[in-house]
C-alpha cells in the first residue's frame, strides 16, 4: 500500500471518529448543564438555608460541611448532601436518643408504637390509670412522625445530591469525548499534512517479492 493512501484512510478515519466524539461530548454537555440546573432550581425552590456559623451547637461545629456552607442556601447537590448527612440525620438520632430509643427508625418505631397502644388499650381493659401510658404512646408517636419526616427529606434530598453527580460525571465525560476529539484532529491534520508531503511512489507494508 502507498504512504500517501495509508496516511488518507488513517486521516479521514481519525476526522470522522473526532466527529463522533465532539457530538457524544455535546450530549454529555447538554445532560451535564440540564442535571445542574434542574437540581439548583428545585433546590432553590425549597428556600433552605444553613444555620450561620454562630448559631451552630457544639455537635454540629464538628461537621466540616456545616461549617463550610454556614448562612448559605441549600442549592446545590453537595449542600444537599451535607444537610441530609450531617444536620438532619445528626438530629434525628439525637431525638431518638434523647427518647431512649437510641439507634430507631421509622420503621423500627412502628412496632414501639404498637406495643404502646396495647398498653393504654390493656390498661383501660383492666381499669387502671391510663394517663402516663397515654401520654407514652403519643410521644413515641410523635417521635415516629418526625423520624417520617426527616428521612423523608432527607432521602429526597440525597436523591438530588445523586442526580447532581450523575450531571458531574456527564462534565467530566464531556471533558475527556472534547480532548480525545482534539487529540484525533490534531493528528488526522498531521496525518494530512504528511499525506501531500510525501512521495506518491512510497509504499509501506509492501512483501518481499523476491523469488
Amino acid at each position: 500500500m502507498k504512504r500517501r493512501t495509508l496516511d488518507l484512510v488513517f486521516g479521514v478515519g481519525g476526522v470522522l471518529l473526532a466527529g463522533l466524539l465532539a457530538i457524544l461530548g455535546l450530549v454529555m454537555k447538554d445532560n451535564a448543564d440540564f442535571a445542574k440546573t434542574y437540581v439548583h432550581e428545585q433546590l432553590s425552590e425549597q428556600q433552605i438555608s444553613f444555620k450561620t456559623a454562630d448559631t451552630l451547637t457544639d455537635v454540629e461545629k464538628k461537621s466540616a460541611c456545616l461549617n463550610k456552607y454556614a448562612g448559605t442556601a441549600l442549592d446545590t447537590g453537595k449542600k444537599a448532601e451535607c444537610y441530609a448527612n450531617d444536620f438532619i440525620a445528626l438530629h434525628l438520632a439525637e431525638g431518638a436518643k434523647a427518647a431512649k430509643y437510641e439507634g430507631a427508625t421509622y420503621a423500627t418505631l412502628g412496632g414501639e408504637v404498637t406495643k404502646a397502644k396495647a398498653a393504654v388499650a390493656d390498661a383501660k381493659t383492666a381499669g387502671k390509670p391510663t394517663e402516663d401510658l397515654q401520654k407514652a404512646a403519643d410521644a413515641v408517636a410523635g417521635l415516629r412522625e418526625t423520624a417520617f419526616k426527616g428521612e423523608t427529606l432527607r432521602g429526597l434530598l440525597l436523591t438530588s445530591y445523586g442526580f447532581s453527580v450523575f450531571g458531574e460525571k456527564g462534565g467530566q465525560a464531556e471533558t475527556v469525548c472534547f480532548l480525545v476529539a482534539l487529540v484525533l484532529l490534531l493528528a488526522s491534520i498531521a496525518g494530512f499534512i504528511h499525506a501531500f508531503t510525501t512521495s506518491k511512489d512510497k509504499v509501506v507494508l509492501a512483501g518481499d517479492h523476491r523469488a
